[in-house]
């Protein structure tokens, strides 16, 4: 299991930033119950490792404009991998693109995109979306109200389970 090549530590120090990644060095030494020095060298060995991918502010999307958030489901005509990571790459450069997800079964791709009325999804669907090569359908999903939007992993179940494993 990959989580246990940490100690609890290191499980605890992800947890504590991934709830609050702003907090000073101090703090969180404080809250995993280690002295400050060692508290860093553990980040920047987490950070080096790829357990921490960076850190971000999150920002309210509604609060800044964009009104419209929209799941799609994207069939290509083709699964060879060559146009699987060619659609992986061109959604990369679609900014109203932020997450794409490969999928199994009836639909290979789900993008969550974002935009700040309908009529700019609506062009980026018909001018860009649907245009891309070995696109074959394009079903969407308008998001009325979000019930959860939690970041990260569930620190909780990774420590029952390793708890339930020992």
């Amino acid at each position: 299991m990959a989580g246990t090549r940490l100690d609890p530590i290191d499980r605890k120090i992800l947890s504590e930033l991934q709830a609050d990644g702003r907090m000073t060095n101090v703090e969180l030494a404080k809250r995993v119950g280690i002295s400050a020095p060692p508290c860093l060298r553990r980040v920047r060995t987490l950070e080096e490792s790829g357990y921490i991918r960076g850190y971000h502010a999150d920002v309210d999307s509604r609060e800044l404009g964009f009104e419209v958030q929209v799941f799609a489901m994207v069939g290509l005509n083709s699964q060879a991998e060559a146009d699987l990571s060619a659609f992986e790459a061109r959604c990369r450069e679609w900014s109203l693109v932020r997450e794409c997800h490969m999928l199994n079964g009836e639909v290979d791709f789900i993008l969550k995109c974002v935009a700040p009325d309908l009529s700019t999804f609506q062009r980026f669907l018909t001018e860009d979306l649907l245009k891309a090569e070995h696109v074959a359908s394009v079903k969407t999903s308008l998001v009325i109200r979000d019930a959860k939007d939690e970041p990260g992993v569930p620190f909780d179940v990774l420590e029952d389970r390793i708890n339930r494993s020992a």
